[in-house]
């Protein structure tokens, strides 16, 4: 095990600034381990993922399906939705069956959310816009709607907007199932005993987060992009969770069954084999 510089990929928001407090923070024995972090928007993450340039990186379920000859998805640092997840939103009242024919502002056409909007509404007119431009992209009036992630998920309503339907509960009455949205994933050239360890270091900076959570959720706000600590605190609790520890049998199933879906409808090209770590 020579390597001793991981670079580790995560998007600039609370939930992921949680997951890797510790990390960051140095909280944890990392056993000369030195995680080099890289924040990223979620789409510029999946597309480095493609090029296998990160080591660890949090990446969408959706883009899994595209670096799994690269990478093998770690047991924890899942983000899932039960039964809530990235929401359609407008600026004036607007009926599921009128997206069909809008134009939707989307964070990315490799995202997760993108994917299950698919699934939901089949093809669609998008424009790809950076995240936390959607809302201002929506108001406005550059687009009929926008797909929202993050933060936005919790703050839409405070703006006037409304929402046209959420994903998760959309996904939860289809299946049954949470929603997973995305995890970390590892090249698998690191070899065993090194995907090993970091695996274990990982998910100890979870449990840490989770046990120290004031502290925490204190260091994630930064990253909330002016969010109240209660509300950072609500957001960090959707997506840090049961299922960020392991996936557990549930959360397995449904990344196996949203990706075969996914290849039913024709949306990812090749049926995908999980390759957990």
């Amino acid at each position: 095990m020579e390597k001793k510089e991981i670079t580790l990929g995560h998007s600039p928001d609370p939930d992921d600034a949680f997951m890797f407090y510790a990390l960051a923070a140095d909280k944890i024995d990392t056993h000369g381990i030195t995680f080099n972090h890289v924040i990223q928007d979620i789409e510029t993450l999946n597309r480095r993922a493609m090029n296998a340039e990160l080591d660890v990186t949090a990446v969408s379920i959706h883009a899994y399906a595209y670096v799994l000859d690269q990478y093998a998805l770690l047991t924890s640092g899942a983000s899932m939705g039960d039964d809530y997840g990235p929401l359609v939103i407008s600026r004036e009242p607007m009926s599921v069956d009128e997206l069909r024919s809008a134009t939707i502002a989307v964070p990315g056409l490799m995202t997760t959310a993108y994917l299950t909007l698919r699934l939901c509404i089949g093809e669609v007119k998008t424009v790809v816009v950076p995240f936390d431009h959607i809302m201002g992209s929506v108001q406005r009036g550059d687009v009929d709607a926008g797909l929202l992630i993050h933060e936005g998920q919790l703050t839409y309503s405070a703006r006037g907007f409304h929402k046209v339907i959420d994903l998760g509960e959309w996904w939860m009455s289809e299946t049954g199932l949470p929603l997973p949205l995305g995890g970390n994933a590892i090249k698998k050239s690191l070899g065993p005993e090194l995907i090993a360890l970091v695996s274990r270091l990982l998910r100890q900076s979870i449990q840490f987060g989770l046990e120290n959570r004031e502290v925490a959720v204190r260091h994630s706000m930064k990253y909330g992009r002016g969010m109240a600590e209660s509300l950072t605190d609500k957001f960090v609790g959707m997506y840090v969770n049961d299922y960020t520890i392991d996936y557990g049998e549930r959360g397995r199933e449904a990344v196996r069954l949203l990706l075969e879906r996914a290849h039913d409808a024709g949306i990812i090209p090749r049926p995908v084999r999980l390759e957990f770590a």
